[in-house]
């Protein structure tokens, strides 16, 4: 190793501003408010081997999953300053909604490196406004399948003619380019100042540094066959319970998660590819590392998945996997914990386990008399799961999710939506010594006709407590005040409610005598 301390502390936060950059560049130059507003985004920097070398911090069910990502593109051969394009799940993507953009940076007439950005697009197709719906049955309801192609004119007409929103996506899909060519310029910036064979051979001590701190780490915490079960409510098609098993090992620093066991894969849309459970373990497994250890390719080599080829979390070309990417991730990161926990390690209760998708959308009429379609999308926090020593927050993002609310103003200015109730829903954290945070209330009112889904979890099956602390609130999804399912696809009509109340998260240890809530 070349670096000492404090080169490894100022080179570390040297690469991780170039994907802190690429974010705000992305962020800032969005159009809509899923990425400007909510911040459904990711941005990471990888070596020329497809090593990432530093993230933002941004979405961890993105970030997890970016290495396959570029793994698709290295596989094509990218020429210097090539921009690859996909979403396909099968061949690098998480879901389709999930666009990323891969760019192979130049340096010094070579591939040098990658900047990657993923946004959430709020329409990439599909049965469904919004490509989330409830009821799909494979993968080409969900949207346009974009395999990892360079990308050209030709093949962003493509896209956009077969999308709802056009002129959005035109627009978000400019600030991504923009974002991985500002990586491209902080990277031979910064191999301009330290010169590239030098900056070649930090990125390698990044990454060894990260390992070697995470395999100490992991070293702490020896254990064999914790194994736990929890359960997913339905698919959007059939309402059975799913189960999502885990076997956990930990040995000599490496962290092993096998999910032999686990349902099959289902007819709806919970399924997600191998990418997406090992970013939920991965996630997991941050968890359990020191603060200042840095994420990068070093950490990911201490972690190993496995799981039948077929099942739910290992899905197979073309099941479906819109929810699989954002609810099944979050099970499986609470069955890891659950596991954990059973060993005795320091791990949270579980938090609301859920994104509590809601994606609203039609058409409407512009001046010109012409029908433009609109699209909405977001997710809505919860509570966190308690932990030894601190209460669990309430109101927030929870587990793979990391965005931020969309402000009311944006959402009536934008749309034909009107917020009628936002807060707290007082009570619903789990009690105990440390007690769950608390979920959240919002209720939209549809101003005009339109389809509505919800992909939501935690509706049957509540999130436990740790030792003995209480279980969250159930979380409920009504229309006009009838309780709907947790996956479902509806059309409203002007007028109509949705009410989301989402779920608290899981107390920590035997309330106190007269405490707790």
């Amino acid at each position: 190793m070349s670096l000492d301390a404090v080169g490894l502390e100022v080179m570390g936060h040297a690469f991780a501003s170039i994907a802190e950059e690429m974010g705000l560049v992305l962020i800032h130059s969005a159009v809509s408010p899923n990425i400007r507003e909510r911040r459904d985004c990711s941005a990471a920097l990888f070596d020329a081997a497809g090593e990432m070398i530093a993230q933002a911090a941004h979405i961890p069910v993105h970030l997890g999953a970016l290495h396959e990502s570029v793994a698709a593109v290295r596989a094509l051969a990218p020429a210097p300053g090539d921009v690859f394009i996909l979403n396909d799940p099968y061949a690098g993507g998480s879901h389709l909604p999930d666009i990323t953009f891969v760019g192979a940076v130049e340096v010094e007439g070579a591939v040098g490196g990658y900047g990657v950005v993923r946004a959430h697009h709020s329409d990439v197709g599909g049965m469904q406004a919004g490509s989330m719906p409830a009821g799909a049955r494979e993968i080409f309801a969900e949207g346009v399948v974009v395999p990892p192609l360079r990308l050209t004119p030709e093949v962003e007409r493509f896209l956009l003619a077969n999308v709802r929103t056009p002129e959005a996506r035109r627009a978000d899909l400019a600030a991504q380019r923009a974002a991985v060519e500002r990586g491209a310029d902080g990277l031979r910036a910064l191999a301009a100042r330290h010169g590239w064979a030098a900056l070649c051979d930090a990125a390698r001590d990044l990454q060894a540094y990260a390992e070697r701190r995470a395999r100490e780490a992991l070293a702490r915490f020896e254990a064999t066959g914790l194994t736990a079960t929890d359960w997913l409510e339905g698919d959007g098609v059939d309402d059975r319970d799913l189960a999502i098993r885990v076997r956990v090992d930990i040995r000599d620093g490496m962290f092993h998660a096998d999910f032999t066991g686990t349902a099959p894969a289902a007819h709806g849309n919970v399924n997600c590819p191998l990418a997406v459970a090992r970013s939920a373990v991965l996630f997991v497994v941050r968890t359990l590392l020191p603060e200042d250890v840095p994420t990068n390719g070093g950490v990911t080599r201490v972690v190993r998945v496995t799981a039948p080829e077929g099942c739910l979390v290992h899905a197979r070309f073309p099941s479906a996997v819109a929810a699989g990417n954002v609810e099944t991730s979050q099970r499986i990161a609470d069955t890891v914990f659950r596991a954990l926990a059973t060993g005795g390690l320091p791990v949270p209760a579980q938090g609301q386990g859920t994104m509590n998708n809601v994606t609203f959308g039609g058409f409407g009429v512009r001046d010109s008399g012409l029908e433009t379609g609109w699209t909405y999308y977001e997710t809505i926090g919860g509570g966190q799961g308690a932990s030894s020593g601190a209460h669990g927050p309430s109101g927030v993002h929870v587990g793979m999710s990391n965005t931020r609310n969309t402000p009311v103003e944006v959402l009536e200015m934008e749309y034909p939506l009107r917020l009628k109730a936002y807060g707290l829903r007082r009570g619903s954290g789990g009690v105990g010594r440390w007690s769950g945070g608390d979920g959240v209330i919002r209720e939209f009112e549809a101003l005009a006709p339109m389809d509505a889904s919800v992909l939501a979890e935690r509706r049957r099956h509540a999130p436990c407590g740790v030792g003995g602390g209480g279980a969250g609130a159930l979380g409920r999804t009504l229309v006009n005040g009838a309780p709907l399912r947790s996956k479902v696809s509806t059309r409203l009509a002007a007028g109509d409610v949705v009410r989301i109340e989402t779920p608290g998260g899981g107390g920590w240890g035997q309330p106190e005598p007269g405490g707790g809530r």
